[in-house]
């Protein structure tokens, strides 16, 4: 039954591929609590104890509050499939409570820091100009991590300067490339080599292989370390940077959040907590009813 889950969400659902197999790893758990608890892998012979006694052990285990909430909302959406396809009456997720906790704050890296100047003085001693291009291209165009992996060949336009980046929920969207992040691809694809099995994608590693998300992960954390002392050193603080950064210089946010791939401008409007002062002299020097000593 996960094998048609899978196959639904990635066909018909259309998630990433990053995406299922989250899901997969996610499942795969349970049924594995399933077997050592319950004796059994019958996800129809499934009820709330079951569940509450899976996210018990865990809090036991020591694993994070967000990853617990991650699983149940991977269960949640199996057991709406089997719904669905009639294998279950009700599902065994109904009245169950995501655990609260409050998300640690996302610091973005201040401009000093994204220096990319500063970062190739102090590069690391197994620095490549592929790994400088994945940082740089992480924060200039603000895409995640696992679409900078996916990223193919044809979908980099340097004659327009833009990508098409297939975000969550496999929607497409075109980001603007800067003049000098364009001269950079260009060099890179004079020295790019890859295997006849990984040629169709724009990323590879030194063997000619497709990236991973581990090697992306290590590559912008190795760089960071140097100039940063922040504690939160990952890819995506490199797209909350890409988001801080080109609001406070007065981006519209709407565009922001086209270029984000956010699904609401709820989700953009995160990134404007960051810096309450720069967006007071936005509104005091752009709203036209607007006064010097407005206070908001």
């Amino acid at each position: 039954m996960i094998e048609r889950f899978l196959e639904y969400i990635s066909v018909e659902k259309r998630y990433s591929p990053h995406t299922s197999a989250s899901y997969s790893k996610d499942l795969l758990d349970f049924s594995v609590f399933l077997l050592k608890s319950e004796a059994h892998q019958n996800f129809e012979n499934v009820d709330k104890k079951i569940i509450r006694n899976f996210m018990v052990e865990l809090s036991a285990k020591g694993i994070s509050k967000r990853s617990i909430n991650r699983k149940l909302s991977s269960l949640r959406s199996f057991y709406l499939f089997l719904l669905k396809v009639g294998s279950v009456g009700v599902s065994p997720l109904e009245n169950i409570q995501s655990l609260k906790f409050y998300a640690e704050k996302q610091i973005p890296f201040s401009e000093e820091e994204m220096n990319m100047e500063k970062l190739k003085e102090f590069k690391p001693k197994n620095g490549s100009f592929l790994k400088e291009l994945i940082v740089e291209t992480l924060y200039q165009t603000g895409i995640r991590r696992a679409e900078l992996v996916n990223l193919l060949l044809e979908d980099v336009d340097l004659s327009k300067r833009e990508i098409k980046v297939i975000g969550k929920g496999n929607k497409a969207r075109i980001i603007p490339v800067a003049q000098n992040l364009a001269a950079d691809f260009e060099k890179y694809m004079k020295e790019r080599k890859p295997l006849k099995e990984s040629e169709m994608y724009f990323f590879i590693n030194a063997k000619g292989k497709k990236l991973n998300d581990k090697f992306v992960y290590s590559t912008v954390n190795s760089y960071l370390s140097l100039v940063t002392s922040k504690k939160k050193k990952s890819p995506h603080i490199l797209r909350h940077s890409f988001a801080t950064h080109v609001l406070e210089h007065g981006a519209e946010i709407s565009k922001v959040k086209m270029i984000m791939g956010h699904s609401s401008l709820a989700s953009t409007q995160v990134y404007t907590t960051a810096n309450i002062e720069q967006l007071k002299k936005v509104f005091n020097k752009a709203h036209p009813r607007a006064k010097k000593n407005v206070d908001l």
